[in-house]
């Protein structure tokens, strides 16, 4: 059952960092979830967001992981794009393969890694949780980014 996104209200650090990966394709969705995810970062506080794009969902994962290693360190990486399934299997292959990488990479890195790269079975999905606020996924990711950074603050640094 889809849920509308919960408004919450979060103050972050004017030197929080935080990059957006969002591929070109399907450009319509991505686009949107990139700006409802700027947009919800900027009424944080948050002034340094870079944003990189790329051809596809399959090209996210290493640009995100180049960010990874990124000198200040970015709070953390929201990767978005949309993936629309067709009548192979290509779509399921991308997901699968996209998904595995980012969560490898989050581990590897420590970098807080938002998987935003969305696989719908029709346009109306697309068009619910991309194009329209309430069950928006740009600012879901928003939200789980300034989580995650907080909770990553409070994380020891040393004897670990």
């Amino acid at each position: 059952m889809l849920k509308p996104v919960q408004r919450r209200t979060t103050k972050l650090s004017t030197t929080s960092r935080f990059a957006i990966v969002a591929a070109k394709y399907n450009p319509k969705y991505s686009n949107a979830l990139v700006r409802f995810a700027k947009a919800e970062l900027k009424l944080a506080g948050v002034t340094h967001i870079d944003v990189v794009r790329v051809p596809g969902a399959f090209e996210v994962p290493v640009v995100a992981g180049h960010l990874s290693r990124a000198t200040p360190p970015y709070d953390a990486i929201l990767c978005f794009g949309t993936i629309l399934r067709g009548a192979t299997t290509h779509a399921d292959h991308i997901a699968s393969g996209v998904t595995a990488a980012l969560a490898q990479l989050q581990i590897s890195s420590g970098v807080p890694i938002i998987h935003g790269v969305l696989m719908f079975e029709n346009q109306e999905q697309a068009k619910v949780r991309c194009l329209g606020r309430e069950s928006n996924r740009g600012i879901e990711a928003a939200h789980t980014a300034m989580e995650m950074a907080k909770v990553m603050r409070t994380l020891p640094t040393h004897g670990i």
